[in-house]
Order: C-alpha cells, then sequence, then structure tokens
C-alpha cells in the first residue's frame, strides 16, 4: 500500500485529476465518472468512452471500443500471472486481480515484485493495485467539479504526464531486445500512420511495428547471434 506514493501512483492520480476535468466538460456526471473509474479503471478506456459518449455513439460502438481498447492488457496479464502465482494461488484470485492489472500497476509490479517472497506476491499486488484504484475513484470524487477552475491547458498538462511516463517505464523495463524494437519503431510509425489513416493509427502502429519488429529479431538479430555463437564455440 506504501507504493502509493511512488512516482508512477503520483503521476497516474494528477492524471486522473486531468480526467475529472475531461469528464466534467464532457457532460459525464460525477456519479457516472466515479462508476468508470472503478469498473472500467484503465484510464485510455474511459476517455474513449467519455468521447464516444460526448459524440453521441450507439453504447454498442462505445462497448466494442472500450472492449478492443482494454485488449491490450492481455498480455500484461499474461506476463504478471507466473510471476505472482504458486502452486497454492487460486484461480478465482488471479482473476479477481486481473481488474487492476493496467499499465501503473505491471510497470509498479515488474519492477518490485522479483524482491517480493513468491508466497506473498499476489497479497503484494493486491495491497498496490486496490488502493490505486480506490484513491484515484476517490480523487475523480473529489475534483470533479473543482477543475473547472482549471485553465483547459493545465488539465491537459496534468493527463498527459501518464503517457509520457509510461514511455520512459515501458523502455526501461524491457527485458528483451525484441520490445525496444517494438517500440522504437511504434514511437516512429505512431505520427505517420496518424496522417496515413488516423482513425486506424494507433491500431496500425501497435500491430505493424510489433510484427516487423519480431520479423526482424527472428530473421535477422536471432540467425545472427546463433552464428556469432556458433563461431565463439569452434574457437
Amino acid at each position: 500500500m506504501r507504493g502509493i506514493t511512488s512516482l508512477p501512483a503520483l503521476i497516474l492520480m494528477t492524471s486522473f485529476v486531468g480526467f475529472s476535468a475531461f469528464a466534467f466538460e464532457a457532460g459525464i456526471t460525477r456519479s457516472e465518472a466515479i462508476f468508470m473509474t472503478i469498473s472500467i479503471w484503465a484510464l485510455p478506456a474511459k476517455m474513449i468512452l467519455v468521447g464516444m459518449m460526448a459524440s453521441g455513439a450507439h453504447v454498442a460502438a462505445c462497448f466494442l471500443a472500450v472492449t478492443l481498447s482494454s485488449i491490450r492488457m492481455m498480455p500484461m496479464v499474461a506476463s504478471i500471472v507466473p510471476e505472482m502465482r504458486n502452486e497454492k494461488t487460486p484461480t478465482w484470485l488471479l482473476l479477481v486481480l486481473s481488474h487492476f492489472v493496467a499499465i501503473t500497476a505491471w510497470v509498479f509490479a515488474i519492477q518490485r515484485l522479483k524482491d517480493v517472497p513468491r508466497q506473498y506476491r499476489t497479497t503484494f499486488f493486491a495491497g498496490f493495485g486496490i488502493t490505486l484504484t480506490l484513491t484515484n475513484t476517490l480523487i475523480v470524487a473529489v475534483c470533479y467539479g473543482l477543475v473547472e477552475a482549471f485553465p483547459p491547458v493545465v488539465s491537459g498538462a496534468l493527463f498527459m504526464l501518464t503517457p509520457v511516463y509510461f514511455l520512459a517505464s515501458i523502455w526501461a523495463t524491457a527485458r528483451h531486445l525484441v520490445v525496444k524494437l517494438a517500440f522504437i519503431i511504434g514511437v516512429v510509425a505512431g505520427p505517420l500512420m496518424a496522417l496515413v489513416a488516423p482513425d486506424f493509427d494507433v491500431l496500425y502502429a501497435g500491430i505493424g511495428g510489433g510484427t516487423v519488429a519480431y520479423l526482424v529479431e527472428r530473421f535477422v538479430i536471432r540467425p545472427r547471434k546463433a552464428a556469432q555463437s556458433g563461431v565463439a564455440n569452434e574457437r
């Protein structure tokens, strides 16, 4: 629970102040914003939902958009569950904790779980994830309405702190070269795709960048390493 004072958590909390301003400007009620925070949790998914609601989109379209946005959490869950579980961990507990897996909790856990005894890792993640979610829910409840006094540029700056920090955190926690390669390709391809296909820029940059990075690593980097290893063994 003390992890709530860490830099990732503090930056996320300032971003939720920005979300409060966005929800207020979009005409979302306080209770709706609170419900979104505790039920959807992931900040980008909530931003998509609020934007689509404000534009008058059909509820089915909103549901689909949030679902597609949240699919990105699947690799995070798949990578962190083996780090948390042990032979006595019940499946239902992992399913409950998966709700709290978002980028901040994932980065924090990936950095810290290795220093926690395995039998305590689910408790450790639950303490951080649940505390972070409830704290930000409280922030939305308190800040909603107060943020109307903020200049728009301040609200925007608060919201943008999170993606900037996420970029730095993902790079710092990348364990494999292919991850860093995909990161570089995605950062470069993102702005280009925004010009070419603005409605699908993130999708194209993400899937395309990851696919290209995998192909380069599979057919260029890996064979080169194997060849170098063979030469070293011969010597």
